[in-house]
């Protein structure tokens, strides 16, 4: 019977935990570069805002159509009264009129009457000039609003890449200085014991102390980065934010640089191209302002069911044609027109600065990116070369044959070139993105 409450008991803790278990489990996510790259791509706000912006340019298309298409207008309207020419003219549209209708008394004095109008209008644009531009503008603008979503999308992805590198960064920084804890708390050890045997004075048992402390300091600073580089991702990527990141990406340096500093600017950028298209639509509007003065003609079809019982009584119809000149409008056209002008103008100055900025964006990326990868180099090899150093000396100092303050710069400079490499190689990553950013292909 013990054996079988023991099982029961078991079963039972491990049905309790299982489901602790799975959601611990569920708060982990490993995520490599391209991962937080898409996640990014379909969770992000900030892209979802662009894309919303498209919608919204989409939606000025489908307006645009109003020029070309009919208008169909369908009413009812109920009258009660008894006043004698409305009478009169109603009994006239319904039909209904009778001789003894035109007597003195009836005429002045008429009963009380009912008159429910079913109106069916359709109106018909045949031609107004400003149509077109107004839907080539439409149109335009559109294309230039997915322009930027395409932009938008490329500078979160800069971004993110920044925050992923950032992190590893500071990871790989934590890591050198934990393995430089665990050396200076040997040697700190070490002149614990020479302190405690005479060999060495109280400053330097507390040198060793002081910076055993300043590298304590310094993991403390790098564990606040990655704790706010980390919720910086999870809110652009849209995570709770008790989901853990295990970052599966490293720095990859390449064995060869991509092409040459720029010569001319990158015309297939997302950003260049949306000015160039705001351009365009400021063209547009002015054209269809300028339009705007030129006559308009319209034609319209008209039909009435006047009844004193709803749906019943005298039909009749219309149709005709209307034509509206706008002659004068108090130099509101002429204040549209110029500042659609001053904005095709701006939209000019605008693509054009963006084209310039364009070489110098590119150029400056390109120098950080050949910059990095010979620092990767010169960090590569001094802290080899401080490595052999530091050994040296702690092998002296452990025999008494070497200074405290010879073993503290020794250490200095090992955990200095260590961090040294990891910002190189970070700068290059970096730098390598926003080379393909600037030239607009992220």
């Amino acid at each position: 019977m013990k054996i079988y409450k023991a099982l029961i008991a078991l079963f039972v803790a491990g049905a309790v935990s299982l489901p602790t278990q799975a959601k611990s489990a569920e708060r982990v996510m490993r995520l490599s570069l391209s991962d937080a790259l898409e996640s990014a791509r379909q969770n992000n706000s900030s892209l979802k805002a662009a894309r919303s912006r498209v919608d919204q340019a989409e939606g000025r298309v489908v307006q645009s159509r109003q020029p070309f298409l009919p208008k169909v207008t369908l009413s009812e309207t109920l009258m009660i009264t008894n006043d004698p020419g409305a009478a009169l003219v109603f009994k006239l549209q319904q039909k209904s009129l009778q001789n003894s209708d035109f007597e003195a008394s009836k005429m002045t004095h008429p009963d009380v009457i009912n008159d429910f109008n079913t109106s069916l209008q359709v109106m018909q644009p045949i031609y107004n000039a400003d149509a077109s531009p107004g839907r080539a503008m439409a149109l335009t603008a559109k294309k230039g609003q997915e322009l930027l979503a395409a932009r938008a999308e490329e500078t979160i992805g800069l971004q993110i890449a920044r925050l992923y590198y950032g992190l590893i960064l500071a990871k790989k920084n934590i890591e050198a200085v934990e393995q430089s804890i665990s050396t200076m708390q040997g040697y700190n050890a070490e002149a614990a014991k020479g302190y405690s045997a005479g060999m060495l004075s109280k400053s330097d048992k507390l040198s060793t102390d002081v910076r055993l402390a300043e590298l304590q300091e310094q993991k403390l600073l790098l564990q606040d980065e990655i704790k706010n580089a980390g919720d910086m991702l999870k809110v652009m990527l849209k995570l709770d934010s008790d989901v853990t990141l295990v970052l599966t990406g490293d720095f990859v340096v390449d064995s060869s640089l991509p092409e040459q500093e720029a010569k001319s600017s990158p015309g297939n950028r997302s950003d260049i191209k949306a000015y160039e298209t705001f351009r365009q639509v400021a063209s547009y509007q002015e054209e269809m302002i300028s339009k705007s003065g030129v006559p308009r003609l319209n034609a319209f079809l008209q039909t009435n069911l006047h009844s004193n019982n709803i749906f019943s009584g005298g039909a009749s119809f219309a149709v005709g044609m209307n034509m509206q000149w706008n002659i004068f409008d108090g130099m509101a056209t002429a204040g549209r027109l110029q500042e659609a002008k001053a904005q095709e103008r701006e939209a000019m100055y605008n693509y054009d600065a963006a084209k310039s900025n364009s070489l110098v964006e590119i150029n400056k990326s390109f120098r950080s990116l050949k910059t990095a990868k010979t620092r990767i180099a010169v960090a590569s090899k001094s802290l080899e070369e401080a490595k052999v150093s530091l050994d040296y000396i702690g092998r002296k100092y452990k025999t008494g044959m070497a200074m405290t303050f010879e073993l503290l710069m020794r250490e200095q400079a090992f955990t200095y070139a260590k961090m040294r490499l990891n910002q190189a190689s970070y700068d290059y990553c970096v730098s390598q993105k926003e080379l393909e950013y600037y030239k607009g292909g992220l």
